[in-house]
Formats: C-alpha cells, sequence, structure tokens
C-alpha cells in the first residue's frame, strides 16, 4: 500500500514540474494542442512533444514555448538555493569560488566578472537579509543586475 501512495505521490508531482502544464513545452503543446483542456489532449500532447524530439530541441534553444522552461536564470536559482551560504560569504568578500561558480552559471563574460561581483557585493543587505530565502535572494539578484548597464544584458 505504502508503494502504491508513493507512487500517485511521485506522478502527480511530476506533472506539477512541467512548463507549460501537464505536456511541457514542444510542438506538440505550442501548435498542435495549444489550447489542451482535456486529459487524452495533454496525452496526445506530449506524445507529441516526446516522440518527435522536438522537446528537446525547444528546451536547447528556447523556442516552441520553452522560453521560461530552462535557461542560465533558472539554473542559477536552482543553483543559488543549493549553495546559499557558500555564496553568501563570497558575496561578501566580492570574490570566490561560489560567486564565480554562479556568474558561470549565468554566463557572465569574463570581461563583466568584475562588475557582477562589485554589483553582487554592494547588494549584499539585499540578497542575504536575516529573512532571506533563495527566492528572495534570486529576486534580488535580478533587481541589482538589472540596475546595473554592463549586467542588464544576461537577465534575457
Amino acid at each position: 500500500m505504502k508503494k502504491i501512495i508513493a507512487g500517485v505521490v511521485l506522478a502527480s508531482a511530476s506533472t506539477m514540474a512541467f512548463a507549460n502544464g501537464p505536456a511541457g513545452c514542444g510542438l506538440g503543446t505550442a501548435v498542435v494542442f495549444p489550447d489542451a483542456n482535456e486529459w487524452y489532449e495533454h496525452v496526445l500532447a506530449a506524445t507529441t512533444n516526446a516522440t518527435s524530439g522536438n522537446q528537446t530541441f525547444g528546451m536547447t534553444s528556447g523556442t516552441l514555448g520553452c522560453e521560461g522552461a530552462n535557461g542560465p536564470l533558472k539554473l542559477a536559482q536552482a543553483f543559488m538555493e543549493d549553495n546559499m551560504d557558500q555564496l553568501a560569504a563570497d558575496v561578501a568578500r566580492g570574490e570566490g569560488e561560489t560567486l564565480a561558480a554562479l556568474a558561470e552559471v549565468i554566463g557572465v563574460e569574463a570581461q563583466d566578472s568584475a562588475a557582477f561581483n562589485r554589483t553582487m557585493q554592494s547588494n549584499f543587505d539585499n540578497l542575504f537579509s536575516t529573512e532571506a530565502t533563495s527566492g528572495s535572494a534570486y529576486e534580488a539578484m535580478k533587481a541589482a543586475m538589472a540596475s546595473d548597464a554592463a549586467l542588464q544584458k544576461y537577465l534575457g
């Protein structure tokens, strides 16, 4: 019985993880079944996405409705969640491996890394307040980057 309950929980949780509804993103969702409401439409859209290989293409290229499903900033949010303590220490110093790794995840080019480090350090209090979560730190990082002309281009 425990295995059945665990299976149902995992199956229902996995459908929530998809971008653009239960079928995910791809040709089936974006073109063939853009207004899918019924379960069988979602199944057909997901089948189209998976069997033609276009979902992988969409995630890689940021097309077919996959624009928000992946990308450097989404990876940055996951990175921040996994490395909050180390990142806070590096941001406070304005340098360090974790801060450099975050810049790499975002795709900050070498000529902009000093500006990225300075911007993060000068916004330390906004990023890592006493009630900070990875989500609030991520939003504060995006706001700090938006206020710097050299870093705006990394926001997409």
